[in-house]
């Protein structure tokens, strides 16, 4: 079975469910109920026999990060209390997992602590005070530490300030619920090798039906919204001097580097999109509704 189809079989449980919360006759609910919980109960029981087998003949570990690394057994084995890797160790693989975007950006993220649920980070460099510090936080890092983690309840984070109109705390922390599953646009999808990409000069591409802007610099790749945030003009027409980004139409002056700040109106900024590369050198972006 692919992990498709497990997801979808996870999603058809969940819908089973819930027709059973919803029978009429109180008694077929609660036998159907004790079912549910009793089949449980065995394949808990079962699952920690197996965790503990493995355990006693797992001296490096590989075995159970393999079983930690399969998303449906990870999540069954988290249903039960069972995961083989402390959820601390799974938050700090996520985050290294989107380091390199962030660092691509001038940015960083240090994990303080793990604590009830709640992942406590430090956003650092860029990211730290930068306006587009939400949408960094809601495509790459809550998104990762989801799929590694779906324990955490909660994600703190210092550095963070809240995009204008948000429902801030004014204490320069963000917090972000990370329980539910990420929107599907916020997946990551494949941009290619971009061969036309050329350093020093912007590239407009489609990536899905929509519109990217992509600049080269010093052999790193960043991606951006094509609009200008000052007047709307494709920045795919800007000239770019070292990692300023001048829009052909305002002349605003856009920091690529870091994370897009503008040079000449502090209070704008450009959407940058979450960016990886392979080691084949394929781009990868993570597609989301601009706020």
């Amino acid at each position: 079975m692919e992990d498709r189809e497990a997801l979808e079989q996870v999603a058809r449980v969940e819908g089973l469910l819930e027709e059973v919360e919803g029978l009429a006759d109180p008694g077929a609910r609660a036998k159907a109920t004790e079912v549910v919980q009793a089949l449980l109960d065995l394949y808990g029981e079962g699952f920690a026999r197996m965790v503990d087998a493995v355990a006693q003949r797992d001296a490096d570990g590989e075995m159970a990060a393999a079983l930690g690394g399969d998303e449906l057994v990870s999540h069954l084995l988290l249903l039960h209390g069972l995961h083989p890797v402390p959820v601390e160790q799974r938050v700090l693989g996520a985050l290294e997992g989107v380091r390199p975007y962030l660092e691509s950006h001038g940015g960083n993220v240090e994990l303080l602590a793990v604590e009830e649920g709640v992942a406590r980070l430090r956003l650092e460099g860029s990211c730290s005070g930068c306006p587009s510090s939400t949408m960094t936080l809601k495509l790459a890092i809550e998104k990762a530490i989801h799929e590694a983690a779906p324990d955490v309840e909660e994600v703190v984070a210092e550095g963070a300030v809240e995009e204008p109109g948000a429902n801030g705390n004014g204490n320069g922390l963000l917090q972000i619920e990370v329980m539910a599953p990420p929107a599907p646009a916020g997946d990551w999808v494949m941009a290619g090798g971009l061969p036309d990409l050329q350093a020093g000069r912007p590239l407009v591409k489609d990536v899905s039906g929509e519109p990217l802007l992509f600049i080269r610099q010093e052999g790193n790749v960043y991606a951006y919204r094509p609009d200008c945030p000052e007047c709307g003009a494709s920045l795919g027409d800007g000239a770019l001097e070292k990692f300023d980004l001048r829009c052909a139409e305002c002349g605003h002056r856009y920091d690529v580097l870091r994370a897009g700040r503008c040079l000449d109106a502090p209070q704008v900024h450009l959407d940058p999109v979450p960016l990886l590369v392979d080691d084949a050198g394929l781009v990868k972006v993570a597609l989301a509704t601009p706020a």
